[in-house]
């Protein structure tokens, strides 16, 4: 599979690269980004997936947290697939939570999405295959981490493929998207009514009998807009507690949805990560 080069630039002693490409899965041309660590230069490294969240891009993550600098300590790999399928032809919705750029890390089955919308399958099967071929990156050591809708699809694409993502964690996740807004909107329009195709794609649900080894650390902002509305952490939570998976959920005073929060924590993350990978 050919790529097509878009951008490029020095960072930390590593390499920053975008990268279009023709997808088999989606029908559309995907564009990603890659963070490659100086240690690559010598050979394969671990590679980290970072999942954005609603309305984002490969652009959000490498641009504003800061996440060059630890990775390249750390010689981790990181890869930013974008939220969704995109185009003139692509289905998509006024509203900034469904269609382009809200694709929630499923495979859609109901019209007009189902024929693009693919993202689980996009970034577990093509795009796993391509950076394999592609980079220097050890995919025998891979782990996932995401922001709000991307934390949502980290942690259901953790334990669904543990053996692929040997270690996870989370920014502000939708963890039951089945009992919040968000997640009810977008599933019903893209799998239908309220089914057990449902309980596949939420954390919670998946989590009460897909408990992994892994330890997954997430952190919350206390002051998060949608903390109650879209996130209520406590349901994971519980259910964490309940199945026996080791969990460290961290809540901060002040801090908000944002990317001021996301950098605040993000070389946590990267070591968190990097601990489970080098082991």
């Amino acid at each position: 599979m050919t790529l097509t080069p878009v951008s490029s630039w020095a960072s930390f002693g590593g390499t920053l690269s975008v990268h279009d490409h023709e997808s088999a899965v989606t029908g559309t041309t995907m564009r990603f980004a890659v963070y490659s660590p100086p240690q690559a230069k010598k050979g394969p490294v671990p590679v980290l997936w970072y999942l954005s969240g609603l309305t984002c891009t490969w652009a959000n993550v490498m641009e504003k947290s800061g996440l060059q600098r630890t990775a390249s300590e750390h010689g981790i790999m990181i890869i930013a697939p974008d939220t969704s399928p995109r185009g003139p032809d692509v289905p998509d919705d006024d509203a900034y939570d469904l269609g382009q750029g809200a694709g929630f890390y499923l495979t859609a089955t109901e019209a007009p999405w189902d024929k693009h919308y693919r993202m689980d399958q996009y970034i577990t099967r093509e795009l796993n295959a391509l950076v394999a071929a592609n980079f220097p990156a050890d995919m025998k050591r891979q782990g996932i981490f995401g922001h709000s809708m991307g934390g949502h699809g980290a942690l259901t694409l953790h334990f669904k493929y543990p053996d692929t993502y040997r270690s996870c964690s989370a920014f502000s996740p939708i963890t039951s998207p089945s009992r919040v807004p968000w997640g009810e909107k977008a599933f019903t329009a893209y799998i239908g009514p309220p089914s057990i195709a449902w309980e596949q794609y939420d954390a919670t649900e998946l989590v009460q009998t897909r408990q992994t080894d892994a330890h997954i650390l997430i952190d919350t902002g206390k002051a998060d807009q949608f903390l109650e509305t879209q996130l209520k952490p406590d349901i994971f939570i519980d259910a964490c507690e309940t199945s026996g998976q080791a969990l460290t959920y961290r809540m901060h005073e002040g801090y908000g949805h944002d990317y001021y929060f996301i950098a605040t924590f993000m070389s946590d993350h990267i070591a968190h990560h990097a601990k489970a990978l080098k082991a």
